[in-house]
């Protein structure tokens, strides 16, 4: 697979300790993977959780914050924090990053998507990674329980963003394999479904519960991104973080976690 545009969407499970700390190493690995990804000849972006839990751990603080205000503070924090240890880190293997922190009404107005689109393809051109969250000192879409609007959740994010920059395919690394046909932490006979074609009432109802302790997303909206994602015209897998080798596997074609097929798969020139 070369000459592509991923999307990357690293969860806050995936970046953190479970004591919520950012996970220096696992972070490295994941930017050394990215290089080599780039040193194929593809284009990556990517979407990025944990402001939150890095706020949380610069200050020193002993558990999330629970007030809106605290959070939405602590969050602008934590994105100073995380662009640091990118910037660092990414800087080790030669590449370039740049962040871009999105609301509701950078997406949502035509005027504004055409820009953020312009500026996505600048930024790829110039060889540099663009890094994504969304503004949580600024939007508490996400951070505030139970008023999601058109973002909300990195999984809703990672998806606009591959529809934006006609992306052509979107990779969620998050704390689970993929999509069961039932849950596998209480189902013996639950079996991994390694590709879906369409999201039918049958699938939805595989999906359920809520995301990691320091993450907002599950399963449920995994399955909104992937329905946003295909209709962009951009496949999406889910798989676990745990193997950070598996972007190489998915890289050469191989079968890993679940893949959501796009039901028209489209031709971009991204050169």
């Amino acid at each position: 697979m070369t000459n592509k545009r991923i999307i990357i969407k690293l969860g806050t499970s995936t970046l953190t300790h479970p004591g919520g700390s950012l996970n220096l190493h696992k972070m490295d690995k994941i930017a050394r993977a990215v290089a080599d990804i780039r040193g194929m000849g593809n284009e990556v972006i990517i979407v990025t959780s944990a402001a939150i839990s890095a706020g949380t751990a610069k200050l020193g603080l002993k558990e999330r914050p629970k007030e809106l205000r605290a959070k939405m503070a602590v969050s602008a924090i934590g994105q100073a924090q995380l662009m640091h240890i990118y910037d660092t880190i990414f800087a080790d293997y030669n590449c370039t990053v740049a962040q871009i922190l999105l609301t509701d009404a950078n997406v949502e107005r035509e005027s504004s998507a055409d820009n953020l689109s312009s500026t996505f393809n600048t930024l790829l051109e110039m060889g540099v990674i663009p890094i994504v969250n969304e503004n949580d000192s600024v939007a508490s879409t996400e951070i505030e329980s139970g008023h999601h609007k058109i973002l909300g959740d990195n999984d809703t994010l990672s998806a606009i963003v591959a529809g934006l920059t006609h992306a052509d395919l979107l990779i969620l690394l998050s704390d689970i394999d993929g999509l069961y046909s039932s849950d596998p932490r209480t189902d013996p006979e639950a079996r991994l479904l390694t590709e879906v074609r369409e999201i039918t009432p049958e699938i939805l109802a595989m999906a359920g519960g809520t995301g990691s302790v320091h993450g907002t997303g599950g399963m449920v909206t995994k399955l909104s991104a992937a329905s946003i994602a295909n209709a962009a015209g951009c496949d999406m897998i889910i798989t676990n973080s745990d193997n950070i080798d598996h972007l190489y596997d998915i890289m050469e074609g191989k079968q890993v976690g679940t893949r959501f097929i796009a039901s028209r798969n489209h031709e971009v020139d991204h050169e």
